[in-house]
């Protein structure tokens, strides 16, 4: 035993030092300068369109505007004066949408008083396509007039928040997957989840723009980053900490602290701005309707599909798959069969920092955009997931990922968009007073 672990000890501070230099060149060739945010949460950028909505002469407050485009989207709400503001990244082309539900009965925005240039996107009364002249400044005053709104049926949109739910959960599924593998093997609740989510989207980024590379490779090559950050991780932290005698709860407030670490470092370099991945804002390709989805959308379901099916492959046959789940049901006897439980654990948190690294690319498509603090935006959404699934299982967490992004996506049209998580915790919430150790688990994993 003395033998297998004298080069972890002595190799250990200086694989910290080196991950160290790595991360920090890392983030040193895509640091940007911080930027403020507003009070209704979005990023001040030098680039965006204002205005004011009036009816009848009087300002209209508690206006809904959204503006979409180029992969970018943002809200927020007129104030007292009927002023708003919307800030996007860059100078492009963007839609410019009025939610007619905050506007009062029997009135739309009047098409005769639009600013020239600007006129209703076919089917709509309150859509528009906008995009910037020769500043980086866009004014759009709106004036409200009575008349009759012209609406997306609710199937429609019922339909594509489906299909953006289940895209939503699939991306879910591969961080709680390898969350739920964590779990499974070591019991530990890896609190640092949410930064390999961010870890994935910032080696994108870093291969797309400081190195010029095309994203077929990008992608692999992020894969391949991550899982070799979780490679450091069991061979620089959990096995030593683990050797020591810490127990479980301990490990898992170092998880916190190693969060909180790792989410400022990343803002340190990389600062507050938003960046978009090659391809952010391709446009939506028509299915049915008015129901479309984008190329990279498509994609990103297919990827997901194709992965989750090769890793639930990798677990029920191969030879380290039956292994991991031998671990997780039983690992004192797990090792006394002849398992190499060191071995097994390593291999998850490869699989699991792996399977992090694409899912933080994928959201970073969905949100969209790359920023410091993305994955814990999503952190109590995937272990949501997992307990909904039951811990410790992966097929679980794949199930329980996908009812939360359809339940998440869905909901909006009932509630708010900034509650729609809501929704989705408050089925978790009762699915587990009827099932407490989740839809897949098994009782005896409980307690």
């Amino acid at each position: 035993m003395g033998s297998t672990t004298a080069p972890a000890r002595r190799f250990a501070p200086w694989l910290i030092a080196l991950l160290g230099a790595v991360l920090a060149f890392v983030m040193l060739l895509v640091a940007t300068p911080a930027t403020a945010a507003t009070t209704d949460g979005q990023e001040e950028t030098p680039y965006y369109f204002g205005g004011v909505v009036t009816y009848g002469g009087d300002p209209v407050s508690d206006v809904t505007m959204t503006i979409e485009g180029n992969g970018f989207d943002a809200e927020t709400v007129t104030d007292a004066d009927g002023r708003w503001r919307l800030y996007v990244p860059e100078k492009a082309e963007y839609v410019l949408t009025v939610d007619e539900n905050t506007l009062p009965d029997g009135v739309i925005v009047d098409p005769e008083q639009l600013p020239e240039g600007i006129a209703p996107i076919d089917g709509t009364t309150a859509s528009f396509d906008v995009e910037f002249g020769l500043t980086g400044t866009k004014i759009v005053n709106l004036f409200l007039g009575q008349g009759e709104r012209v609406t997306t049926s609710f199937f429609d949109q019922f339909v594509e928040r489906l299909f953006n739910g289940l895209n939503f959960g699939l991306l879910l599924a591969l961080a709680s997957i390898g969350l739920s593998l964590i779990y499974g093997t070591t019991g530990l609740t890896n609190f640092a989840h949410a930064e390999l989510v961010t870890f994935g989207a910032i080696m994108a980024v870093v291969f797309a723009f400081p190195l010029s590379m095309p994203m077929w490779l990008v992608i692999p090559l992020s894969i391949i980053a991550g899982a070799v950050l979780g490679y450091l991780i069991d061979l620089t932290m959990w096995r030593p900490l683990k050797r020591k005698g810490l127990g479980i709860v301990p490990l898992m407030i170092v998880t916190i602290g190693l969060s909180l670490a790792g989410r400022y470092v990343f803002q340190f370099f990389l600062g507050g701005n938003t960046m978009q991945l090659p391809g952010a804002g391709s446009a939506k390709i028509p299915l049915f309707g008015s129901v479309g989805l984008s190329p990279v959308a498509m994609m990103s379901m297919g990827a997901s599909i194709v992965v989750i099916v090769v890793v639930a492959l990798w677990l029920i046959y191969s030879r380290i798959g039956k292994a991991t789940r031998a671990i997780s049901d039983n690992p004192d006897l797990a090792a006394a069969s002849g398992i190499n439980v060191s071995r097994v654990v390593r291999i998850v948190w490869m699989l699991s920092s792996s399977l992090a690294a694409l899912a933080g690319i994928l959201w970073a498509y969905f949100r969209p955009g790359v920023r410091w603090d993305m994955g814990v935006h999503i952190l109590l959404l995937i272990f949501a997931a997992v307990i909904l699934g039951g811990l410790g299982t992966a097929f679980g967490a794949l199930i329980g990922a996908i009812v939360v992004g359809v339940l998440v996506e869905v909901s909006s049209l009932w509630i708010a968009a900034d509650l729609k998580y809501v929704g989705a915790l408050m089925v978790l919430i009762v699915v587990l007073l009827i099932r407490p150790q989740g839809i897949l688990g098994r009782r005896e994993r409980i307690g």
